[in-house]
């Protein structure tokens, strides 16, 4: 079986890239590189250095033919999106479109797409099930839940299949700090650099942090199960910034205090997934607790950072 996995380049692209090849899966990667890093890219894969928007992305599916596609592809920054919200909306909206249209003329069995808890803005309650009202409050919000529309349309229409993963935030290996990254990799990129890390808010604010090994398992799973389904993919257990940093700290050897800075707009308070329904209609459940995930991505970031300290002492 062949998968074609957009934004297989990288952070969570790549991780699911890797662990479909281990499973005896052909893939072929789209990437435009912006934020994905070539050095990602599983050697095993087949790789194009292209954009899910651009008119041409057709040629890719014409020549690979594709049994199933994971759409990781996005613009996810949710202050870019408020700064940009036409590019926000032209990539995640209309390079989706785009890719449903290429998966329908080359008769696609199943398109896998990567949503977010964006979608439900500020809950009326938690923990959040799929039922409760799509409500976002970032413009991301309304680029990521507007194509899970197009995905319905598009079955009734043209008997698409498609599973939509709902993700919480996740975290994990090969993670940018920069630009986008996670609250997570850039608190490990500060403490690293001995540098105290910012809380936008007071820190009791809480998120429902999923490792990104984890999410790479429920894209494997979903290939074959949970037709046509919305699932949230999370742990259904929250945890303050706070709390965060002071795991961070334990783990780390170190005793760093945060940085308090003004809210961000279009940031929510308190947000965690309720996952039953992976369990019922994947099968899935997480494997790793955040302290087990916490460890095994310090680590990667402390022989990346020695790498990297190798190099610039050689020059490189």
């Amino acid at each position: 079986m062949k998968v074609l996995i957009t934004g297989g380049a990288g952070f969570i692209g790549s991780n699911i890239a890797d662990l479909l090849i281990e499973n005896g899966y052909e893939v072929v990667i789209v990437d435009n590189l912006s934020t994905g890093k070539h050095e990602f890219i599983n050697k095993k894969a087949v790789f194009y250095n292209k954009d899910i928007t651009d008119d041409d992305l057709h040629e890719v599916f014409e020549k690979e033919k594709p049994d199933y596609v994971i759409h990781q592809a996005a613009q996810i920054d949710i202050q870019k999106s408020i700064k940009e919200p036409v590019f926000d909306a032209k990539v995640n909206i209309l390079g989706t479109v785009n890719l449903l249209e290429c998966s329908k003329s080359y008769k696609v069995k199943k398109i896998i797409y990567a949503s977010s808890a964006a979608v439900y803005g500020d809950p009326e309650y938690l923990a959040i099930d799929e039922k409760h009202k799509v409500d976002p409050i970032s413009y991301y919000g309304i680029s990521k839940h507007t194509p899970e529309h197009y995905f319905e349309v598009y079955r009734q229409l043209y008997g698409l299949k498609y599973t939509i993963l709902r993700y919480a935030n996740v975290y994990g290996i090969r993670q940018d700090p920069k630009g986008e990254g996670g609250v997570i990799s850039i608190f490990v990129d500060k403490i690293l650099k001995d540098e105290r890390p910012i809380i936008f808010g007071d820190g009791n604010q809480t998120r429902d942090f999923v490792y990104v090994k984890d999410v790479a398992k429920a894209n494997l799973l979903a290939l074959e199960k949970g037709d046509n389904e919305i699932v949230n993919i999370s742990t259904n257990k929250p945890t303050s910034i706070n709390e965060l940093i002071d795991l961070m700290n334990k783990i780390m050897g170190t005793s760093l205090k945060p940085i308090y800075a003004e809210p961000r707009k279009g940031d929510i308070v308190h947000s965690y997934l309720d996952n039953k329904k992976a369990l019922d209609v994947l099968g899935w459940k997480p494997e790793y607790s955040l302290e087990e995930g916490l460890r095994e991505t310090i680590e990667y970031y402390r022989v990346k950072y020695a790498e990297d300290e190798v190099a610039i002492s050689r020059g490189e």
